[in-house]
């Protein structure tokens, strides 16, 4: 930029380098404005998104006939009803994707993991803790030689945690589950379209008629949203599974459940696997790289415009 800045003699003899000076000026600040953008894109690409994927739970179960339950058959083993409960993520199209890359261990979704055998009230519980080693399934055998009602408890692992708004208050925000900024946002919202800030006292809100009935309060402080959100989040519902175990035939058999869960991936996962998540980047790869050819066009202008001024002042000389 400073060997194309034009001398106080160059400027005093011709007065259209003026406007020449002004495009300088003008290119310093789309510069400026690129570099920023690509600045924005890098850490926007390096920052990993959040999207929906399927997960296919597999409750598969086998039982080998034989002597009646409680018996000792030829082998000695008491014979068992094997329930497995297992489950892969599953790709755009529907179907298992066995690259390494993107493969997670199934507990590795869950907070805890309940499995209720009803005919005898038999509980078997996972919960993680910091030591928790992930694996692949769960497996629960049990002795029996006839059909058995079973209940799989399964509660997400949200990362950060989400919690269920008061249906009261979720009604008003449009917002059922959220996490705790999340949350926050849509209540910021509601007050901002509602106009409810105080204008003479901005550190307080004016509840309208809905939020003076959940919070219970016709005003109340910035500071106190915090507190008085608190009793009114819940931890999400858990995911419930009704299964049905039967005896009838050799043959293992097996049931399947999707449930969808949130997977984290860099944006340039992002961008191969999901179109539908890629649009942002897209537009704003579109929107620098259209700044370039504007910065491109005035480096050329200002190029022009230098040679000319440079002539038109060699011929005054």
């Amino acid at each position: 930029m400073a060997d194309r800045l034009l001398c106080k003699t160059v400027r005093e003899i011709i007065p259209e380098s003026e406007s020449y000076m002004e495009l300088l000026e003008v290119e310093k600040k789309l510069d400026f404005v690129l570099m920023r953008k690509r600045l924005t894109l890098q850490e926007a690409m390096k920052r990993p998104v959040k999207v929906k994927r399927k997960l296919r739970v597999m409750l598969s179960s086998i039982f080998k006939p034989g002597m009646p339950a409680g018996t000792v058959g030829p082998d000695r083993q008491l014979l068992m009803v094997d329930l497995k409960v297992e489950g892969q993520l599953l790709d755009k199209v529907g179907t298992f994707n066995s690259d390494p890359k993107y493969r997670r261990k199934f507990s590795s979704f869950f907070k805890s993991l309940v499995i209720e055998l009803d005919r005898e009230f038999h509980l078997v519980e996972w919960h993680r803790t910091p030591t928790t080693a992930e694996t692949d399934g769960f497996q629960v055998k049990r002795p029996g030689d006839s059909n058995v009602r079973c209940t799989v408890i399964l509660v997400l692992d949200h990362q950060p945690p989400e919690y269920k708004l008061d249906q009261r208050l979720a009604r008003i925000l449009a917002l059922h589950t959220g996490t705790r900024s999340q949350i926050f946002y849509a209540l910021w919202s509601y007050i901002k379209t509602h106009k409810l800030q105080d204008p003479n006292e901005k550190d307080f809100i004016n509840c309208d008629p809905y939020l003076e009935q959940v919070f219970g309060c016709p005003r109340m402080r910035f500071a106190e949203v915090p507190s008085r959100l608190a009793p009114l989040q819940q931890p999400p519902d858990p995911i419930v599974i009704n299964h049905m175990i039967t005896v009838e035939g050799d043959a293992p058999k097996t049931a399947y459940y999707d449930i969808e869960v949130e997977v984290k991936i860099s944006c340039l996962e992002c961008h191969l696997v999901f179109d539908s998540k890629v649009g942002r980047t897209d537009a704003l790869l579109l929107y620098v790289n259209t700044k370039n050819s504007y910065s491109t066009q005035l480096h050329f202008c200002r190029d022009s415009y230098h040679k000319v001024l440079m002539r038109k002042f060699t011929s005054v000389l």
